[in-house]
């Protein structure tokens, strides 16, 4: 995959945050972006479950992408975001996030993320408002 400038997808969507969660992308297209994650010990919270910080953080980072893949770089920022949490998720599972862009202006997006285990069970649902620079 590379970007609009030629640049690998690895290195322009490369952040130290992400890769401390294991978080990768599977796909980054025009105004859309999957990531995933695998759900460790690390990854819980005081009940044992998925931390929703966590959770918003590759429901964030995957709106961030398909915001980017627009912008062509990752000069964006959310200026606002909410989450839904939906499910428990346990340690050994996969989370995906799938981000999609339905509304765009010409400096702000609102972007959608849904967020499930590689099973299909509704997780989280993420809304956010992106700006572009």
């Amino acid at each position: 995959m590379t970007g609009d400038d030629g640049l690998p997808q690895d290195e322009l969507f490369d952040d130290p945050f992400c890769n401390s969660l294991d978080i990768t992308f599977d796909e980054i297209e025009d105004g859309a972006a999957t990531a995933r994650m695998p759900v460790t010990e690390s990854h819980l919270n005081f009940a044992g479950v998925l931390h929703g910080g966590a959770a918003f953080t590759l429901a964030d980072a995957a709106a961030g992408a398909a915001l980017s893949s627009r912008v062509g770089t990752d000069a964006n920022i959310a200026l606002e975001a909410n989450v839904s949490f939906l499910e428990a998720v346990d340690a050994g599972e996969t989370v995906i996030a799938t981000a999609e862009i339905p509304h765009e202006s010409r400096k702000t997006a609102e972007l959608t993320v849904t967020v499930e285990t590689e099973a299909g069970a509704r997780v989280a649902s993420y809304r956010c408002r992106g700006y572009k620079f």
